[in-house]
């Protein structure tokens, strides 16, 4: 060998001998005997992880416990230690947690985070995160008096949580027929001998329902038929049949039971609606011209059995003295064939309020107000009628596109009326309020329209005869409350209200502007909305109206608390444009940050769903094209053109929702969105 050779083989075994115990390994190649040398002691360790599930959980204050469990790789030792807020165990203020994951609520809301940290290796953990709400219940339309449809305790949906990958239909509950109120939830209810979150609706064959808000799938608590004499029904009553009504287009079809959104009384429990049903049609078919019997009934249903309770039901009747359409001697009466209770229920200082329109116009009808005693709905407390002296048809009917009447600190009452004739002004007033919006203040008296309420305060637009004219109600809309202002620019409360004229009304309560024959000069501010009209009410949130016309995009109008007035061109509008009828929008957020616009496109609820091409929907029965699925949307609330998610993207048909009806907004509580339809209420949620 020479010399290069050998001496690259001495330089090539000394590293080799040198290399192997580096390796672990003895310098004869043999494998290490013992596991406690460097080879058990320098290999690579496995990664512990640890998973939480669910990610991301929604719960109401102290009743509603979650399960959360810890998922350990890469160590036998799958043992964890539960922290919430990093207090193991938690405590009375964030929350207790047990060994085993199980989550208890505090009494106060906001977001928790919960940890578990692996025992065997403590720097490894996993986190989620659970929304607590104490939010106190969604009891009445747009979810509060002052109808601004807003949810302020939502913390488990934000722009980022709602998304097709996170976001999506979790379950169903089928009804018995349209649900055109909005769905109300009641949290920690003591029900069937537990306490759950509970969601109500009813239909338009006269049928009321409790389910679980949350189970799936869906449980029903109890299911009341409210024709049955348990619920003063005669025996013989249906709901009111579509062609035995108004004029026979089927704008609701083919039955008329419970339209108005109910409202419940959390302090007893009880939840007030008003039935609507017929009995020994004579001729039926003809429209106004049946000779049924036609009753409307405002119940007071036990929420934990929907048993009557407050000595309800009551037959709604009422008269005031007047000339108007329908008069006999000097008296106009309430007559339940051509009234229809379309608006939500009212609730204020001890009385109930059912607002009246008509069955498609069909005359003679009027709009009328008639309160009852919330502990005794046998004692009426109130009465009002729209147009006693009115006569030509089109009667002032309260129609408000599903809504319900605002009402303010002090208990006024707050409605807006369709066409009709409107006379309030010199020289001979005849209490006539077509096309205007009241103040309606409680007095102990009688007036010209009624007993009880008093007009304390009025509005009509300068321009009402023709709106009377064209058919462009003033009341297709509802009045929205704004929150009290303090900048001292103008008046310290003020009330928005939109219309089919497509017009934003800002007025001031205390100074209503009464009429002006020449413009709408003498009130706050008014300015053009929706191109094609309103039916229904408008959101408001952190000083942003959002409007959703019909034919139109959602717009947000930006309303400046230091001058007191609104921007009149829209700061952001959805892509989506809602045709007929529009749409109510709503809003949820964790109270000023994390705002979501929800809303439900409902132009596929039937008639007059005219878009579908080459089809007629204005008849009966309903092409099957003229029928299909609510659309739900969420938007975020800082830009509308931000759409998040909607419930047409999801592959396969994941999301799709139940045929859609009109005017209904989605209720949004607890990390839930619900949803009425034709045939089922949808529930909407994280897809933990």
């Amino acid at each position: 060998m020479n010399n290069t050779l050998r001496s690259f083989s001495i330089r090539f075994s000394l590293t080799c001998a040198l290399a192997l115990p580096a390796l672990g390994l003895p310098a004869n190649g043999a494998r290490a005997a013992s596991a406690n040398d460097a080879d058990a002691s320098s290999a690579p360790a496995t990664k512990v992880i640890v998973t939480v599930s669910p990610a991301l959980a929604a719960v109401v204050v102290t009743t509603q416990p979650q399960q959360f469990t810890a998922t350990v790789t890469g160590n036998a030792n799958t043992s964890v230690t539960w922290s919430v807020n990093k207090v193991v165990g938690g405590n009375s203020t964030v929350g207790t947690i047990t060994a085993g994951g199980l989550y208890t609520p505090p009494a106060t809301g906001g977001n928790r985070t919960i940890t578990a940290t692996s025992v065997a290796v403590t720097t490894a953990s996993g986190k989620a995160t659970v929304s607590v709400t104490a939010l106190a219940g969604v009891f009445t339309y747009h979810n509060d008096i002052s109808r601004d449809g807003w949810n302020p305790q939502e913390g488990a949906l934000t722009p980022t949580t709602v998304t097709t990958a996170t976001f999506g239909k979790l379950f169903s509950c089928p009804v018995d027929g349209a649900v055109y109120g909005q769905p109300l939830w009641v949290p920690s209810l003591s029900i069937a001998g537990g306490v759950h979150n509970v969601i109500f609706v009813a239909t338009q064959n006269d049928s009321a329902y409790a389910f679980d808000a949350d189970a799936s799938p869906c449980v029903t608590y109890w299911k009341v038929n409210l024709l049955d004499t348990l619920h003063g029904g005669t025996g013989s009553e249906t709901p009111v049949a579509w062609n035995d009504v108004g004029y026979c287009f089927g704008d609701i079809y083919p039955q008329v039971g419970v339209t108005g959104t109910p409202v419940i009384n959390p302090k007893t429990s009880t939840m007030y609606l008003v039935s609507a049903s017929e009995s020994n049609p004579i001729s039926p078919g003809n429209c106004s011209g049946s000779s049924a019997t036609f009753y409307h009934r405002l119940h007071a249903l036990s929420l934990t059995t929907g048993s009557e309770a407050l000595n309800a039901p009551v037959t709604v009747s009422a008269s005031v003295p007047g000339t108007g359409d329908g008069s006999v001697n000097g008296v106009v009466s309430f007559e339940s064939q051509f009234e229809h209770q379309r608006a939500g229920l009212g609730f204020a200082d001890g009385r109930v309020y059912l607002d009246f329109a008509a069955h498609e116009d069909a005359t003679p009808y009027h709009g009328w107000v008639i309160g009852y005693k919330v502990s005794d709905v046998q004692t009426q407390a109130a009465v009002f009628n729209t147009t006693p002296n009115g006569m030509g048809g089109a009667d002032g009917g309260i129609w408000s596109g599903g809504g319900a009447p605002a009402i303010d600190a002090s208990g006024d009452v707050y409605i807006v009326t369709g066409n009709g004739v409107f006379d309030e002004v010199a020289p001979s007033p005849d209490s006539d309020y077509g096309d205007s919006i009241l103040r309606l203040h409680y007095i102990a008296g009688s007036t010209t329209n009624g007993t009880h309420l008093s007009v304390a305060g009025w509005f009509t637009p300068y321009d009402q005869f023709n709106l009377a004219q064209d058919d462009t109600d003033l009341g297709a809309g509802s009045v929205v409350l704004l929150p009290k202002q303090t900048s001292g620019a103008g008046p310290t409360n003020l009330l928005t209200e939109v219309g089919k004229e497509g017009v934003i009304y800002v007025i001031d309560p205390t100074n209503m502007g009464e009429f002006n024959p020449t413009d709408n000069s003498q009130i706050w501010q008014s300015f053009t909305g929706p191109a094609h009209g309103l039916w229904g009410t408008p959101a408001f949130w952190q000083n942003s109206l959002y409007v959703g016309g019909q034919g139109d995009s959602i717009r947000q109008f930006t309303f400046n608390p230091s001058t007191e007035l609104f921007t009149e061109t829209a700061a952001s509008q959805s892509s989506t444009v809602f045709r007929y009828p529009g749409t109510t929008p709503s809003v949820s957020s964790q109270w000023a940050a994390h705002g979501i616009v929800w809303a439900i496109d409902a132009s596929l609820y039937g008639y007059a769903a005219s878009h579908s091409a080459g089809t007629n929907c204005s008849q009966v029965p309903l092409p099957s094209a003229c029928s299909g699925p609510a659309i739900v949307h969420a938007y975020d609330a800082t830009n509308l053109a931000n759409e998040l998610w909607n419930s047409s993207q999801a592959a396969g048909g994941r999301d799709q929702a139940g045929n859609a009806v009109k005017f209904i907004p989605p209720t949004i509580a607890n990390g839930k969105v619900y949803v009425g339809t034709t045939s089922e209420v949808d529930v909407y949620g994280l897809l933990n």
